[in-house]
């Protein structure tokens, strides 16, 4: 058998370079590739392709702000280091705060989770209700994808063989009313089973953004913006008369395999207590 070799380089041109050609599998807080190439107590994990260990790379653990309003916050940076930002949006910093336990929220970074594409992962979700904006850079240059885009479905990305996700663009958002919740068999240290975010922008008495977002409920994190559009632009003293639509709208978006009953009357309820919150605030 070949030998598994492991790069650590230590700036981002050098991981650039060594990425075009080895193919190396990148790691960098380990916490999702421990457990899919676990092997047992005392073993190494399993290890088919040459791997390479970016966790140390400094120009990719930065939170700051950018022209345009932007939030930038950079691939290796932890669902710890977001959950304690002061310029993050307070739904991704609800979602870290969520994230497992304090271990694990202190190695797993936002370039691993939405790497890994897992349709229970915590970051992407509300990154998609977000618009947000994965770069990624090779030896070629720089490319942007909006990262609804970018997850094609569990575990399959539009990364290609000599890219690295360098960071994370969230676009400068307003809203007036935020909704998060996520499912699981305990209230911490658990996989979601659902989750939810939504947000709204109400001006004047009418709507003038809606937004939600639902993981673990699909191949994929679910966005339906048809369902989305049935809101926007209607007045709060009339929003009562397209409820029913709205829901049915995103019913249909949820996926039918794994407990769909469950998972459509759930969303549904809480996207329902979301609305009514709204009316009741205006």
């Amino acid at each position: 058998m070949e030998e598994v070799k492991c790069y650590i380089p230590e700036n981002l041109e050098e991981a650039l370079r060594i990425r075009r050609e080895t193919k190396a599998t990148l790691i960098a807080g380990a916490s999702d590739y421990m457990v899919q190439n676990y092997r047992g107590i005392g073993l190494a994990p399993y290890q088919k392709n040459d791997v390479m260990l970016i966790a140390n790379i400094p120009e990719l653990k930065e939170i700051k702000e950018i022209e345009d309003g932007y939030v930038s916050i950079g691939a290796l940076c932890t669902a710890a280091s977001i959950a304690s930002s002061s310029i993050v949006h307070p739904l991704l910093k609800e979602a870290a705060s969520r994230m497992g336990a304090v271990a694990l929220r202190n190695s797993a970074t936002i370039g691993g989770n939405i790497g890994n594409a897992s349709p229970k992962g915590d970051l992407p979700q509300p990154l998609i209700l977000l618009d947000a904006i994965v770069v990624l850079k090779s030896i070629d240059g720089e490319r942007r994808v909006l990262l609804d885009n970018f997850i094609k479905g569990a575990k399959k990305t539009d990364i290609k063989d000599d890219e690295i996700i360098v960071e994370v663009l969230i676009p400068p958002t307003s809203f007036t009313h935020t909704f998060y919740r996520k499912v699981g068999t305990r209230r911490a240290n658990a996989i979601s089973k659902l989750s939810l975010s939504a947000v709204a922008k109400v001006e004047n008495g009418v709507i003038t953004d809606f937004r939600a977002s639902s993981g673990a409920a699909g191949p994929k994190v679910i966005r339906s913006r048809e369902a989305e559009s049935i809101l926007i632009g209607k007045k709060i003293a009339e929003i009562e008369g397209y409820k029913e639509e709205f829901l049915d709208s995103w019913n249909s978006a949820i996926s039918p395999h794994a407990m769909p009953k469950w998972r459509r009357n759930s969303t549904r309820r809480m996207l329902s207590a979301f609305i009514d919150q709204i009316c009741s605030e205006e």
